[in-house]
């Protein structure tokens, strides 16, 4: 009972010791448990929505709709649990200017069901449910009224839409019609897409450089009114993918399974019944038209021979006329009356050519008859070259109708494709992976101070242990004074860390991502296995300090424990050899350099330990410095060009007129832009397609004309890079880098998170889906964006050649056509505010399909989540630096409580021993703070290398001022520790303190 007594005693006067452990403890279980649990009921939540609202699985696409045939055959696929075809058209209407949105029918099995939000869901024919960013924008309300127009070439099906000829067919529409929606419309309810959760309301706007939307907003309407049997899409849900979590990895491998199996014989097999569909549709529509117009034609020859027929015989009628009362004259002039009666009994027979004479005499002597005779002989001849032409029509029909059919691509998508999906993913997995590298650091410092504070506070008991250990008691139990001591410390620090971790933190961050996202049924969960993991992670390091200090006392005998402990022995330090330096030192200088350089133990866990706090806050102004500059680096530095403008490849042309016509450019290059994917290519022969690839990155291909690659560089800036350690790159001379004909020059965002190199194989997608092995012949400096650059002869070589991947889809080279240019990179004239006032105007043309100013992305781009979660380390490591200090300063104290005393009998003021014991602690701390600011930059370097974001580089920056504001605040620190250690140093009693302490 006296032992346990005790031992309570001494916990209680090691109050501050108590303290401190559970405070570093406290701080390191925070970060540990905080950002993961923040970004774990992130996950939860979204991923509950999702299942709640069905958010698919996998989309299916198809350049020309599909049927429902496919559906059928989409139904058929091993591991689909449900099918949903979907309709949607693309619309315009007029606010503030032209704006696009899509009007999507909401399915009926389940899939990718809005969230109601306000209102009701639409039920009959022209309701829709709108989006808030539409009702922001509008300033409309529920109730409200709104006017549509479809836009002509909306659909997903427009491939399908070929030219009327000149008899009025159309050759290649099939039977199925595409989707149609009604255009009076009243808004009833306001949803959340579930494909989309960005926050409108709040500052998601910025990232606009991973926005993927086509259209301004999307209408939500109910089947009723929808008309059409061809369907835009089709959605999946995959059976067993919802037991998974949609961001882990498990659930990828059960929905890459189907894809895997789509992208096999169902796709290939409908591509090509959906094209003979079209075909079979072409001919039939053609045979139709060519009976439809015999039918015409017979029906006109049949007119013209009956107005004949009844010419010839009003002519007839006329000869017979004449040609009786000329043998009624030659009568009369006869000598007797009986002939006369004979000849008016009876006509005259008139021989053909007699006959044809007289008919011609006739018709040339009326002008009546003349002109209904040229009338029949015109439309005889119009009626014959209208059948002439017509066969020549559809003769030419039949043989252009095989070219005039393009190949039937199916797209095949997972939930990585969705815009939002995969930019909330990214934010979530990136402040992951800082919360798992930063509480290593927290961890190590409070093994340190452990050790340092449990090592101090044995020694100080050291008379006593060998007391104890002399009376009989174990070792084990005069050890678990201090083990449970470090125990019950670690438990309730841990404890209120697991509260800051679980609750605190958490909040804090959702707050944070609930400015960016919109995540309905969000709420905190407890994970206890984490959560014990945590604190036992600090336990076992703490305790294992403790232990070793007290086996470093404990291993001596019971009398060498009861004596004190022999002074260490007298040494030189270095600088005493310097005599020059030495020999101008002051005496209390002396002592104090001896005092700091003699102590080693101490030296280290006092530089350590600032160290190791002063990297943590320039680690976290460095990831801050880094986002900070992004914007900067890419749209002002990279791109030289101020303007970039995209439009359909059938608008290319007026684009450009357009953009000429206003007269802003200085000077521009056309372009060719496509959206596509790369791959790494598989080991061994190059082949992309096996089983050695290691990730694929979506990415903008850029293909420039090849009498203009030298301008390339005017436009975009290109520099090689290597890749570097810690997070570092080596950076070419500016301009020696060019664009030939022997490979692609690839984004560094992109080459970074795949590993590509300068002489990689890869595998490149292109805007139609063909895909090709292309090598890399360098890699770019590039921050935002994943582009790729191909010469125009590059580009024809990968994509138009034999040797090209998916040569079943590949154009053959005689039917291979020149490039379209695109899209236009230019310079303008103007001011910024200018420039991106122009931007917004270009986008309201009808030939331009979108308008990007590089002023307006310099200043709009913004990483907020990122920028919190900075903030919130840069707080938590100010927390442990100001901890570590008042640890090491107390400790620092405790161990020369004699020779304050000392120094107070010889006559030091209250002020001189504060100046005396400060100026060594202050020594110390700066030269923590030395070595703390380069390794901070080599851990925000380590750190990078960790966020690996699609399109996104983190190129290290940290400003002067960031390592100015961690060497401040650490000092600052260190003075408010001072304040702290002072009265202790003013209540050191000399007389108590030098008695013998035997």
């Amino acid at each position: 009972m006296a032992f346990v007594k005790d031992m309570l005693r001494m916990w209680a006067h090691s109050w501050k010791r108590f303290i401190s452990i559970a405070m570093i403890t406290l701080l390191g279980v925070a970060v540990l448990t905080g950002i993961y649990a923040g970004c774990r009921d992130a996950f939860r939540s979204t991923d509950r929505f999702f299942d709640a609202q069905g958010l698919h699985d996998v989309q299916v696409l198809s350049t020309a709709g599909l049927s429902n045939g496919d559906i059928a055959a989409l139904r058929k696929v091993r591991g689909v649990a449900k099918v949903q075809a979907e309709r949607s058209q693309e619309v315009t209407f007029d606010l503030d200017g032209r704006k696009s949105a899509t009007m999507q029918e909401i399915g009926t099995n389940g899939i990718d069901q809005p969230y109601l939000q306000e209102g009701r869901m639409p039920k009959k024919a022209g309701e829709i449910a709108v989006t808030r960013k539409f009702i922001r924008d509008s300033g409309k309300r529920i109730g409200s009224r709104l006017t549509v127009t479809p836009e002509s070439a909306s659909s997903d099906t427009s491939d399908t839409n070929d030219t009327n000829g000149a008899d009025g067919t159309n050759e290649a529409s099939g039977t199925d019609e595409a989707p149609s929606f009604p255009t009076k419309l009243t808004i009833v309810g306001v949803v959340l897409d579930p494909q989309n959760l960005s926050n409108p309301d709040g500052y998601s706007a910025m990232t606009s450089f991973r926005s993927t939307a086509t259209t301004d907003y999307t209408f939500f309407a109910p089947s009723d009114g929808v008309t059409g049997t061809l369907y835009t899409s089709a959605t999946l849900l995959v059976k067993g993918a919802a037991a998974e979590s949609t961001f882990d990895e498990s659930y990828e491998n059960t929905v890459k399974q189907v894809t895997d199996r789509i992208d096999g014989t169902v796709k290939t097999d409908r591509q090509k019944a959906r094209r003979q569909e079209l075909l079979d549709a072409g001919n039939k529509k053609i045979v139709d038209a060519r009976a439809e117009a015999d039918k015409k034609f017979a029906d006109a020859q049949s007119q013209i021979d009956a107005n004949r027929q009844q010419f010839n015989q009003q002519v007839d009628q006329i000869v017979s006329m004449q040609a009786g009362a000329a043998a009624a004259g030659a009568a009369a002039n006869g000598a007797n009356a009986g002939a006369v009666a004979a000849a008016g009994a009876t006509t005259p027979q008139l021989d053909e050519t007699t006959r044809e004479t007289m008919r011609e005499t006739i018709i040339a002597a009326s002008p009546e008859l003349t002109q209904a005779k040229q009338q029949l002989d015109q439309a005889q001849s119009q009626l014959n070259e209208q059948k002439a032409s017509t066969e020549q029509t559809l003769k030419t029909k039949e043989n252009e109708l095989k070219t005039s059919i393009p190949q039937v691509r199916w797209y095949v998508q997972d939930r990585q494709q969705l815009g939002g999906f995969s930019a909330l993913k990214s934010d979530l997995d990136s402040i992951q992976s800082l919360g798992n590298a930063f509480p290593i650091v927290f961890l190590l410092v409070a093994v340190m101070m452990s050790l340092t504070a449990m090592a101090r506070m044995v020694e100080e008991d050291r008379s006593l242990i060998g007391t104890y250990v002399g009376l009989g008691y174990g070792r084990l139990a005069v050890a678990s004074r201090y083990l449970l001591f470090a125990l019950l410390a670690c438990l309730i620090g841990g404890g209120l860390g697991l509260i800051a971790g679980f609750l605190g933190i958490p909040a804090f961050l959702l707050v944070v991502l609930q400015g960016m996202y919109v995540m309905p049924g969000l709420r905190l969960e407890y994970d206890w296995l984490y959560g014990s993991l945590g604190i036992a992670l600090f336990v076992v390091g703490v305790l294992a300090a403790t232990i070793y200090a007290c086996v470093q006392e404990m291993r001596q005998t019971p009398a060498s424990l009861l004596r004190p402990k022999a002074p260490r022995a007298g040494s030189r330090i270095l600088l005493e050899r310097i005599r020059p330096v030495w020999n101008r030192i002051g005496f209390l200088g002396k002592v104090t350099a001896r005092n700091i350089f003699r102590f080693k133990s101490r030296l280290i866990m006092t530089v350590g330990g600032v160290a190791g706090c002063t990297a943590l806050i320039v680690c976290g102004l460095a990831i801050n410095d880094t986002v900070a500059d992004l914007g900067i680096k890419q749209y002002r530095d990279i791109y030289q060009y101020d303007l970039m403008v995209v439009s359909d490849d059938s608008d290319a042309s007026a684009m450009r007129t357009k953009v000429a016509s206003d007269g802003r450019v200085t000077s521009s290059l056309d372009v060719r832009i496509e959206s596509g994917d790369l791959t790494v290519a598989g080991s061994g022969d190059g082949d992309s397609g096996k089983a050695g690839s290691s990730g694929s990155e979506s990415i903008q291909l850029v293909a420039v004309p090849e009498k203009h690659l030298s301008d390339l560089g005017e436009m975009v800036t290109l520099q090689p890079v290597s890749s570097g350690i810690l997070g570092t790159s080596g950076v070419g001379k500016t301009g020696s880098l060019k664009l030939d004909d022997d490979g692609v020059i690839v984004a560094q965002s992109a080459a970074s998170a795949l590993g590509v190199k300068a002489g990689s194989k890869v595998r490149l997608t292109n805007g139609d889906g063909v895909q090709a092995t292309a090598k890399v012949s360098a890699v770019n400096r590039n921050l935002i964006g994943s582009d790729v650059y191909v010469s125009e002869t590059y580009y024809a070589k990968l994509f138009d050649s034999k040797d090209a991947k998916n040569t079943k889809n590949s154009k053959s080279s005689e039917d291979s056509e020149a490039l379209t240019w695109n899209a236009m990179l230019a310079k303008l004239s103007g001011s910024d505010t200018s420039q991106t006032d122009y931007a917004e105007s270009l986008e309201e043309d009808s030939s331009v399909m979108k308008a990007v100013s590089c002023a307006h992305m310099a200043d709009s781009f913004k990483f907020d989540l990122m920028g919190a979660v900075v903030a919130l380390i840069v707080a938590l490591a100010g927390g442990l630096a100001l901890v570590v200090l008042f640890t090491l300063a107390n400790t620092n104290v405790s161990e020369r409580v004699r020779e304050m005393a000392t120094l107070k009998v010889l006559g030091f003021f209250d002020r001189e021993v504060h100046h005396y014991v400060n100026r060594e602690m202050m020594i110390l701390t700066v030269m923590g703070v030395i070595l703390g600011l380069p390794l901070g930059r080599l851990v925000g370097g380590m750190l990078t290398m960790a966020l690996n974001m699609p399109s996104l580089y983190f190129e290290v920056e940290v400003k002067p001022l960031s390592y100015v504001i961690a060497a401040v605040a650490t000092m600052a620190f260190a003075l408010l520790v001072q304040l702290f250690v002072n009265p202790v140093l003013d209540r050191i009693d000399p007389i108590s303190s030098l008695k013998s302490v035997e």
